[in-house]
Order: C-alpha cells, then sequence, then structure tokens
C-alpha cells in the first residue's frame, strides 16, 4: 500500500509541475488519459532515480564534494530529462521541453511538492 501511496505524491507533484512549469507537459485531453500517464512516469522517475542516483553520486563524489552539493541539482535535472525522453520513447505524452529552466525548475519543483506531501504521509514503523 506503501508504494501506492508514494507512487500517487510523485503523481501529482509532477501534475503540479505541468501546471506551473511550461515547459513540461502531457499532450492529452483526457483525464484519465492524463492521469495514467502522469502515474507512469512517476513510475519511470523512481526507477530512474533508484537505479541511476547511487551509481551517480559513487562516480561524482568528487564533485559533489566540490561543489558542496549543488551538482545534485543539475543531475536531478539531467534524470528529469532522461525521464522525458524514456517516456517518450514508451509513447507517452510527457514531454519536458529544454534543460533551462524548464528540466531544472521541474526538478527541483518535483523534489520539493513530493518531499512535502511525504511529510504528511506517516511511515511504518
Amino acid at each position: 500500500m506503501g508504494i501506492i501511496i508514494r507512487l500517487s505524491i510523485s503523481a501529482l507533484a509532477l501534475w503540479i509541475s505541468t501546471l506551473l512549469i511550461d515547459g513540461i507537459t502531457v499532450d492529452t485531453d483526457s483525464i484519465p488519459g492524463k492521469i495514467g500517464t502522469l502515474i507512469v512516469v512517476a513510475a519511470i522517475f523512481g526507477v530512474v532515480n533508484a537505479v541511476l542516483r547511487p551509481i551517480i553520486k559513487v562516480i561524482g563524489c568528487a564533485f559533489y564534494i566540490f561543489t558542496l552539493g549543488l551538482i545534485a541539482i543539475v543531475v536531478n535535472a539531467l534524470l528529469f530529462m532522461l525521464t522525458s525522453w524514456i517516456a517518450g520513447e514508451l509513447g507517452l505524452p510527457f514531454h519536458v521541453e529544454d534543460f533551462w529552466p524548464s528540466a531544472v525548475l521541474g526538478a527541483l519543483l518535483v523534489g520539493v511538492v513530493s518531499w512535502l506531501l511525504n511529510l504528511l504521509v506517516p511511515d511504518k514503523d
């Protein structure tokens, strides 16, 4: 049940990013199609983050230290763009237009909204 809640939170954060940032779009008119697309894109984003983020952190450890962690913003934006590319390859109508400002602001917004919403959902003890 917890994974469904987390996936829903990520999908909601993605939806909010499509509303607030011009370069992030879901090009479908039907509401069920939009919801389904956002849930699948949230799952893709979760898998991309779960698989690639630890590898990037290990390989780029020096960059994280040297930039005091600010490189994480760039990494998040690139992972967000990778998610958009994978969604496009799967035929999903989700698109992030460009790196700046769409991917950077989108990744920041999705991260902050997900974090805030996850604060409201209690973890199992």
